[in-house]
């Protein structure tokens, strides 16, 4: 896959690299797909070049919207980039596939930036004011027997996700785990999440997880 990030975009990392793995197989021959906080539209290129019928990628970055565009094109599949916030954009659409990496990293207040490279990681004091937000608002923009898949760091508390699934009516489960060393941002946070209890003082490394979250059929 041929990917560019314009400047202010942020590039993709091993969360969203993880999630695009598992998207693959995730992702149904003519599956219509939805992909929130598209950033430089990675997920959406990957669910459309994995075959799925109709993709729309939505972000509140004007620049990510024209970077998801100009990677659908590289790669030469067709997705919908629509500017906006979360699934304000998709206009009541229903899909079989929701996927999002949403800003999750604990800042030092609740005030979300509205510019800046910043806007692209930063989600409240408790990494989560996105991730709440994509919990409750997707399950009613699934088709019957439609799945939603969310990747974030276990620093932002895995419970809560399927927790907040599960009274959606989904059945949620974590299916794919991965560990590696803290990111540079966690390492810069380091004292201040270990002041909140939000990281172990001895820890070297954090949890990424894939979560599913999955409607009944028809």
């Amino acid at each position: 896959m041929r990917l560019v990030t314009l400047p202010g975009v942020f590039r993709p990392h091993s969360d969203s690299l993880l999630l695009a793995d598992h998207l693959r197989a995730e992702v149904e021959r003519g599956a219509s797909v939805a992909d929130v906080c598209t950033g430089s539209g990675v997920l959406a290129v990957t669910a459309a070049c994995a075959g799925a019928g109709e993709v729309v990628a939505t972000d509140v970055s004007r620049r990510a919207v024209l970077t998801a565009s100009i990677n659908a094109r590289l790669n030469r599949v067709s997705i919908k980039a629509r500017r906006g916030d979360l699934f304000g954009p998709l206009h009541g659409e229903r899909f079989d596939l929701i996927v999002s990496n949403p800003p999750y990293v604990p800042a030092a207040n609740d005030e979300l930036p509205t510019r800046g490279p910043a806007r692209a990681w930063d989600a409240g004091r408790d990494g989560r004011a996105l991730l709440d937000r994509i919990c409750a608002q997707a399950p009613a923009r699934l088709r019957p027997g439609g799945s939603v898949l969310i990747v974030h760091s276990g620093v932002c508390d895995a419970d809560r996700t399927l927790a907040l699934l599960a009274e959606g009516g989904l059945a949620s489960e974590i299916v794919v785990r991965s560990r590696g060393p803290l990111g540079p941002l966690l390492r810069q946070r380091r004292a201040t999440l270990e002041q909140r209890g939000q990281l172990a003082s001895d820890a070297r490394d954090e949890e990424l997880v894939v979560i599913r979250g999955s409607s009944g059929g028809p």
